[in-house]
């Protein structure tokens, strides 16, 4: 989150280096917690270069599968380390393979956008 300076009133919002960072080592961590995770993600400002104060960071997480219906999917991952306030969207392997082959703004978006974690 943004870290109030002790000399300052002024704030200051985590840089996209230090972001990247830190969705790396939370990917590396829940990778090992959830096991089914196939592919991570990010998408918009911060990956088009264009982040600013106040920026959240959209993460696309994914999976084999999942017996959860989608709109509770993200509930099952803690994103309290990331330094920003994150918006998760979870996919099964085939919801995600139907988006990206559908011809929506979204899914345009979707597959100019998104950076792919290692």
């Amino acid at each position: 989150m943004p870290v109030r300076s002790l000399a300052s009133s002024v704030m200051r919002w985590p840089d996209a280096d230090t972001v990247r960072k830190a969705l790396e080592n939370w990917a590396g961590i829940i990778r090992k917690l959830h096991p089914g995770i196939v592919a991570i993600g990010y998408f918009g400002s911060y990956a088009r270069g264009d982040w600013g104060v106040g920026s959240d960071l959209d993460i696309i997480l994914v999976v084999d599968d999942s017996p959860l219906p989608a709109d509770r999917r993200a509930l099952s991952y803690d994103k309290e380390s990331l330094p920003v306030p994150a918006d998760l969207i979870v996919y099964t392997r085939l919801e995600f393979e139907s988006l990206t082959a559908a011809d929506s703004r979204f899914s345009r978006m979707i597959r100019r956008e998104t950076t792919w974690l290692p």
